[in-house]
């Protein structure tokens, strides 16, 4: 009888429980790690598509294109891109914005995460 109640018994062991709280741990750390660039990363693709539509006028002046990005950069506290860092093209009679950047993020100790991001404005 007691050996058919121990074998009935279910639940988590120590060393499991180990292996999965190291695991939620490791994916905790790179969540944080990684959320900030790209909260940032949407900011910039958001603040790009405001600016065309702002600025829906195929002769738009570039530095003003690059000034309203400055501006609302400072509001939004992006840090990643400045106004220069933009790529202006017409397409088909409208302007699309772009910017291409890098982000190298410490993860534990001597390992780092290098992450490239291309915004694109809609």
């Amino acid at each position: 009888m007691y050996y058919k109640a121990i074998r009935e018994q279910k639940g988590l062991s120590l060393s499991s429980l180990l292996v999965w709280s190291t695991i939620l741990t490791l994916v905790a750390i790179f969540g944080i790690k990684l959320v900030p660039a790209y909260i940032e990363y949407a900011a910039i693709k958001k603040n790009l598509t405001a600016i065309v539509k702002e600025t829906n006028l195929p002769d738009a002046d570039p530095s003003q294109i690059r000034l309203s990005f400055s501006k609302r950069a400072q509001i939004d506290n992006i840090k990643a891109i400045s106004g220069q860092d933009i790529k202006i093209n017409r397409e088909n009679g409208r302007i699309v914005l772009s910017a291409k950047y890098t982000t190298k993020m410490p993860l534990i100790s001597n390992i780092s995460l290098h992450i490239d991001f291309e915004a694109i404005s809609d």
